[in-house]
């Protein structure tokens, strides 16, 4: 039997202002009032119907995403983090995250979602450049995004995240660079710089902006990559950076191929049982739906073929070493069914192996598709 992984919440709130034109995560624009307390409730439902697949473990980290959950009242909120406690054993030392979009950030609500628990803050701030955020269909500008950040910093949270994006439409090396340096001076203990990607069924994937070229993108990575490192924060994931001590706990379990209960609209989880099978469930999509107290779309077992990629895609993502030990751990397989694709790794340089882990290379970090690709299982 396979160890069971450490367990993480995600929950999911789907409404938005309104929809991004590069988004393409399970939100809806909010057409009238956001139903606080009836979501809530259904919300609290939904994680009763799951709570057989938890094993009554611990749970280490909660992330709330969305959509908007600044939307959702203080009071809303209170009761959705109440009702979780009753429910599952939350660790005391617990990183609570909420994501926040600097456009719905009020300082008497965010002092009630701090005593709900929230101790973690996610702004989603993308730009400082007041063109590029109306390009991105941001509602915020750039001092609302600067006035989150402070607000943040003055509620003496245990963290805060800024989420920034580079390789925007047009976007300069000198713009991509300015817009880092503005975040770097807010001193946010966490800083997630993605590169902006065109994701199927978006508005931008049906009119495409013109984005930077490889080369360009190149030398944004690089020059930014030198000056957040020069500024204390070390990379620990392909777009997370971090002082030391403040990565993003909750991400982490992700990465490391933890166990996650997801509730809320369109959201996912993956829990392992005590018999050493992987359970994914996929929550209903609409609001509609889900309110209607449909709350599971699917539920499916992972196959014992798929757990190699599954474990590698999740865990090739971080900087760190992998422990070889967690690869039977958490998929209940023994090392022996990848040895060739193990061998094949190192014999391309793609990997490093010690007695005890298992490294990406520089060239690995380089060819991450190739080297994940050794592990898809041939049907």
């Amino acid at each position: 039997m396979s160890d069971l992984p450490p367990l993480s919440l995600y929950i999911h709130i789907p409404w938005c202002v309104q929809k991004c034109p590069y988004c393409d995560f399970n939100s809806h624009a909010l057409k009238g009032e956001v139903p606080h307390e009836e979501y809530v409730r259904h919300l609290l439902a939904d994680l009763d119907a799951d709570l057989p697949l938890a094993a009554n473990r611990e749970v280490g980290t909660i992330f709330i995403g969305g959509g908007t959950p600044s939307l959702l009242s203080s009071e809303a909120m209170q009761m959705l983090m109440d009702g979780v406690r009753a429910r599952l054993p939350l660790s005391p030392t617990a990183e609570i995250t909420m994501e926040a979009n600097p456009g719905t950030v009020e300082a008497d609500r965010f002092s009630g979602y701090q005593r709900a628990g929230i101790n973690r803050i996610s702004i989603g701030v993308q730009s400082f450049s007041q063109q590029k955020l109306e390009r991105l269909g941001r509602i915020h500008g750039p001092e609302e995004a600067k006035r989150a950040a402070k607000l943040a910093q003055g509620l003496g949270l245990r963290s805060f995240n800024l989420d920034l994006m580079h390789g925007l439409p047009d976007q300069s090396l000198t713009e991509a660079l300015d817009d880092l340096r503005q975040a770097i001076e807010l001193d946010p203990p966490h800083l997630s710089w993605y590169q902006l990607t065109i994701e199927p069924n978006t508005l931008f994937a049906s009119r495409p902006p013109i984005l930077p070229d490889d080369d360009a993108l190149w030398d944004i990575f690089e020059q930014g990559h030198q000056l957040l490192t020069a500024a204390g924060y070390e990379q620990y994931e392909t777009s997370a950076y971090a002082k030391p001590g403040y990565r993003c706990e909750h991400n982490l379990n992700y990465w490391r191929f933890g166990d996650y209960l997801g509730i809320g609209c369109g959201a996912h989880g993956k829990l392992t049982q005590t018999d050493g099978r992987i359970i994914r469930t996929i929550k209903t999509r609409h609001p509609r739906g889900f309110m209607n107290g449909n709350y599971l779309d699917r539920q499916y077992e992972v196959a014992e073929k798929e757990k190699p990629f599954e474990f590698f895609m999740n865990r090739f993502r971080l900087l760190e070493a992998a422990p070889r030990e967690e690869f039977t751990r958490y998929t209940g397989l023994d090392e022996d069914v990848i040895r060739v694709e193990l061998d094949e790794a190192l014999a391309k340089g793609y990997l490093t192996e010690t007695a005890e882990n298992w490294q990406v290379t520089e060239k690995g970090k380089l060819f991450l598709n190739s080297l994940l690709e050794l592990f898809l299982s041939e049907d």
